[in-house]
């Protein structure tokens, strides 16, 4: 079983940056795409970015040219660098790891912008 914990979370001003850290612990050995998603208050909870072992990534189109993903695979930590906050941005941002066919969640983190 994979335990993850983010960290990083927080109130931002519009235009603001945040960067969000996701530790993985347990049966790291296998994991594959590790991911970040998010859910706004109402709303479906959706694909933010993810970035497979070897490094390729994938973004919703909101966010492309704002948020960076990035992953430590000797550390089994990824990240998310979000720049150029905007209100629409504000959800409880989760991680996500894919292990085989068993995917993992952690326990979320608050984004707030707002001015």
């Amino acid at each position: 079983q994979v335990h993850l914990v983010e960290s990083g979370g927080g109130l931002v001003l519009p235009g603001g940056s945040l960067r969000l850290s996701c530790a993985a612990s347990g049966s790291t050995f296998g994991i594959n795409n590790m991911g970040w998603y998010r859910q706004a208050p109402g709303k479906q909870r959706e694909l933010v970015a993810e970035i497979t072992r070897g490094g390729t990534t994938n973004y919703a189109d909101s966010v492309k040219d704002r948020f960076t993903i990035s992953r430590d695979n000797a550390k089994n930590t990824v990240y998310l660098q979000m720049n150029s906050l905007k209100p629409e941005d504000t959800a409880v941002y989760y991680c996500n790891a894919l292990r085989g066919s068993s995917r993992s969640w952690g326990q979320g983190t608050q984004v707030t912008v707002s001015s």
